[in-house]
């Protein structure tokens, strides 16, 4: 094959497969997914649009004369014929995957090409003191998630503090991250993924204070409280006697 041959035949290969870039899609569970054509279609009269998953599984499928919601998605999928675009509704993690637009007819053109990624919501973090010293100058905090633990160690020098090196403060799995930082004397645990976070913040004094009166340093009044009754009924017996 000459070079003319061989260029001709790669334009031709070109203007079949198409030039649509590959789009990341991150969406919560349980919510609507609209999927746009992003180039600018004009179907002929023998010209047909077709949404597919995973390269094999029909969606919906457009023409002049024509408007298909394949069995599969009867329910849950709207095809707009004003644009091309299509809603998938109350999306699932098995929803996860590719979506392509293609043009059929003279010739065949992909015109949207979506990866797509279904995630639940990240579970609530918390905060907690692991070890506080009595000058506040070394800070142990602790970020627990429903599936997940990290613990970090802070050096604190009049109220500034900074992470000690070789802590672990971030953890992260293919679907959330957890991380433990400081900001304006804040402590800050994050759990987190593409699609929603949720955050536990609490400033750096009240987590020392909490975990002084943890060690039994706020127990005096309880003490009292229990010591005084016992001696004003032993003053009133000895009086009656």
């Amino acid at each position: 094959m000459g070079p003319t041959a061989l260029f001709v035949s790669l334009l031709l290969l070109c203007e079949t497969q198409g030039t649509s870039a590959v789009t990341p899609v991150f969406v919560q569970t349980g919510h609507d997914l609209l999927l746009d054509v992003e180039k600018l279609v004009d179907l002929g009269e023998s010209d047909l649009l077709t949404w597919r998953f995973n390269g094999s599984k029909n969606i919906a499928r457009y023409s002049d004369t024509s408007k298909t919601i394949f069995r599969s998605y009867s329910g849950r999928a709207e095809y707009f014929a004003q644009n091309l675009s299509l809603l998938l509704k109350n999306v699932q993690e098995d929803d996860s995957g590719d979506y392509r637009a293609e043009v059929s007819g003279a010739r065949r053109i992909d015109v949207a090409e979506y990866k797509v990624t279904v995630q639940d919501p990240v579970s609530p973090v918390k905060l907690t003191v692991k070890h506080c010293s009595t000058d506040s100058s070394n800070l142990t905090v602790t970020c627990s998630t429903l599936d997940s633990l990290i613990s970090s160690t802070f050096t604190c020098v009049n109220q500034t503090c900074s992470h000690e090196r070789g802590e672990l403060s971030e953890f992260t799995t293919s679907a959330a991250s957890l991380r433990v930082y400081l900001e304006n004397g804040f402590v800050i645990c994050n759990h987190s993924n593409q699609v929603s976070w949720k955050k536990d913040v609490k400033r750096i004094e009240d987590l020392c204070k909490k975990s002084d009166d943890s060690t039994g340093h706020g127990n005096n009044n309880d003490v009292t409280a229990i010591v005084v009754p016992i001696v004003v009924s032993i003053i009133i017996v000895l009086h009656i006697l």
